[in-house]
């Protein structure tokens, strides 16, 4: 199953901390697809990457994992559609509640006549309020193994229910569909 680079950075835009209101309740936040279709222009077998140049131009990098069986069945050429679906949702953890970081994931990969198919993952980790920034609207998460995550904040009365050193748990509910028509 395919995963774009780019796709991880821009699903980090859609999560819009448009919390009215942290308290413990969890907020489901706006739902983001994507889609990168083209074709494909390189393929690094050793590295298992993959460029695709898209209708206006432009190259997208996709990294495929090695769960992508079908990976070998890939061709210069070869027409693409990749969607990715992500749905995040985020609460305020009370303190003393133990920190989460827990994963599944499930796969049709490889189940059709080309290469291809849909993966689904689910994240929850905890993550601690980094750095806040009231004059760029953004807060900054550090999770597990230093992993960051900065978002752009759109409801400022956020930064008066947060501050630095908060844990937040954030859910990540992820599908991916890969098509090589």
């Amino acid at each position: 199953m395919m995963r774009a680079n780019a796709i991880l950075s821009v699903s980090g835009l859609v999560l819009a901390l448009s919390l009215p209101s942290w308290a413990q309740e969890v907020k489901q936040l706006p739902t983001q697809t994507v889609t990168i279709s083209g074709t494909v222009a390189t393929i690094d077998h050793a590295k298992r990457v993959v460029n695709i140049k898209t209708a206006d131009g432009k190259f997208e990098t996709i990294d495929v994992p090695g769960g992508a069986t079908r990976f070998d069945e890939l061709k210069v050429g070869d027409k693409v559609s990749l969607t990715y679906n992500n749905n995040v949702s985020a609460r305020l953890k009370p303190p003393g509640e133990a920190a989460v970081d827990t994963g599944s994931s499930t796969t049709t990969a490889g189940q059709q006549a080309r290469p291809g198919g849909t993966a689904a993952v689910q994240r929850t980790m905890t993550a601690t309020v980094d750095t806040i920034d009231k004059n760029a609207s953004s807060i900054t998460f550090v999770g597990p193994n230093g992993w960051k995550y900065s978002r752009h904040v759109v409801d400022p009365t956020v930064f008066d229910k947060v501050k630095v050193g908060d844990k937040v748990d954030i859910t990540w509910n992820t599908d991916v569909t890969v098509s090589v028509q």
